[in-house]
């Protein structure tokens, strides 16, 4: 138990440039709390203690602003980076060296029974304010783009963006080791249907004047 808590205080000074101190990490980090809160209601959930097991998340979720249901499956290396809002469903199954930002859902469609939840591959991402939702599955070193709402299996080392999610790189680039997501800097396949349009449109222009002066050639000859 406490190998995993110092690999999870680890993992915010890896991937945290704000982090200071073990000190700072420990009392203000609410992802962490949030992380640490899960695994205790996580062993009573696993003992049938569900009550108690609501309680402690339900006590998490309040001072933290995070809401992992104790059912969740949670792998090593997990980091939540600010956290509030981001709230993960009760069939979720996340592995190891995962990362999520502030907003992320990782929830279900509906009332469906079973399995309802997305599961999360080994050193994803998934940005902020993302939604990633029903029983499907996020490959290993997958990036989900913020604000992009995935419906559909992304593969292995996809980059995915926009809603709904579009695998817009995937085998593309080597993903680094530390998973860092430029994201002011992402694919935008709406905005490169755009610019395609408008390189049509120009086409078409250059292609109507080039009919206009044809036919003022041709009449002025006419006329002559």
């Amino acid at each position: 138990m406490f190998k995993m808590m110092k690999e999870d205080i680890e993992v915010v000074f890896e991937q945290d440039p704000a982090a200071r101190s073990y000190l700072e990490v420990i009392l203000t980090y609410s992802g962490l709390h949030a992380i640490w809160a899960h695994r205790l209601a996580h062993a009573f959930f696993k003992k049938k203690l569900f009550f108690i097991a609501r309680v402690i998340s339900q006590i998490s979720r309040f001072f933290t602003g995070i809401e992992i249901h104790p059912g969740a499956k949670i792998g090593r290396r997990f980091f939540i980076d600010h956290g509030m809002g981001v709230v993960i469903g009760e069939t979720c199954e996340i592995g190891d060296n995962v990362t999520v930002f502030q907003g992320v859902t990782l929830g279900g469609t509906g009332k469906e029974k079973g399995k309802r939840h997305p599961t999360i591959k080994d050193n994803a991402l998934i940005a902020t304010g993302a939604k990633v939702l029903g029983s499907i599955t996020i490959g290993e070193n997958s990036k989900i783009g913020a604000g992009s709402v995935v419906l559909k299996e992304v593969p292995p080392n996809s980059t995915v963006v926009g809603v709904p999610g579009r695998v817009v790189i995937q085998d593309g680039k080597r993903i680094k080791k530390d998973k860092d997501l430029n994201h002011c800097d992402l694919p935008d396949p709406i905005a490169d249907r755009f610019k395609e349009l408008e390189n049509e449109l120009n086409l078409l222009k250059q292609e109507l004047d080039g009919l206009r002066k044809e036919r003022i050639e041709v009449n002025g000859h006419s006329n002559l």
